[in-house]
């Protein structure tokens, strides 16, 4: 009798259909979410690092307390809100793609914006006062400080890729979790097991497992290079 990791591999090896499709989800999901909360993130995040105003740390002190929300609480509040008694429930969109990108994305605008805004402030200060001595400044100045940062900055956006392409909460909640339409690999992960099918759930956490190890190798790489 073939042991469960056997079998996980072979699924792997097979292609398995079911199971390719399950990461195709959540890849499309985890991308489209990122690239939604950077669009949105990536500006704020400048905005605030180069604001010296009481108003913006106090914008920052909160974007930092978000960042350590559970995900099951950002889920409750996104289906209070596509609920259909919610603000946005006209629009349908629970229990559907839409839904998990909505949820998603209000999980890590807070994690890209902090990171951003931090790179920004924790610029050498000898380039600062190089520019100030060439007497750059204004939009020119904060060009140049953002070329320097810009793998810092891409850095986060990984980062917030990574949040999402392992959460649970949101998945389940504003997903439901229904096969070949919104199942991804960690609600997947938690159905398979609860019911002791281990093989997929198995062949799966490897796959998010391989993810993982992969974003944390360029992050790495990316942290290196800049040293």
């Amino acid at each position: 009798m073939e042991s469960a990791p056997v079998k996980a591999l072979e699924l792997l090896l097979s292609l398995d259909r079911e199971i390719m499709q399950i990461v195709s989800v959540s890849v499309q999901l985890a991308v489209s979410s990122t690239l939604l909360a950077s669009m949105i993130s990536i500006p704020l995040g400048i905005l605030l690092g180069f604001s010296h105003s009481r108003g913006a740390r106090w914008v920052q002190v909160v974007f930092r307390s978000l960042m350590a929300v559970p995900t099951v609480v950002i889920g409750l509040f996104g289906y209070s809100l596509l609920s259909r008694s919610g603000l946005f429930g006209s629009w349908g969109m629970l229990f559907s793609p839409g839904a998990i990108i909505f949820g998603q994305t209000l999980l890590i605008i807070p994690i890209i914006t902090s990171m951003t805004t931090g790179v920004i402030q924790a610029v050498d200060p000898t380039l600062r006062e190089t520019l100030q001595t060439y007497r750059i400044t204004g939009i020119r100045r904060n060009l140049i400080i953002l070329r320097e940062v810009r793998v810092q900055i891409l850095l986060a956006v990984i980062s917030g890729f990574g949040r999402v392409i392992g959460e649970v909460g949101v998945s389940m909640m504003l997903g439901g979790n229904i096969r070949w339409y919104t199942r991804t690999i960690t609600t997947s992960i938690a159905l398979e097991t609860s019911k002791g099918n281990f093989e997929q759930g198995l062949a799966l956490g490897i796959v998010l497992l391989i993810i993982a190890l992969g974003i944390n190798i360029i992050l790495h790489a990316g942290v290196k290079r800049e040293r």
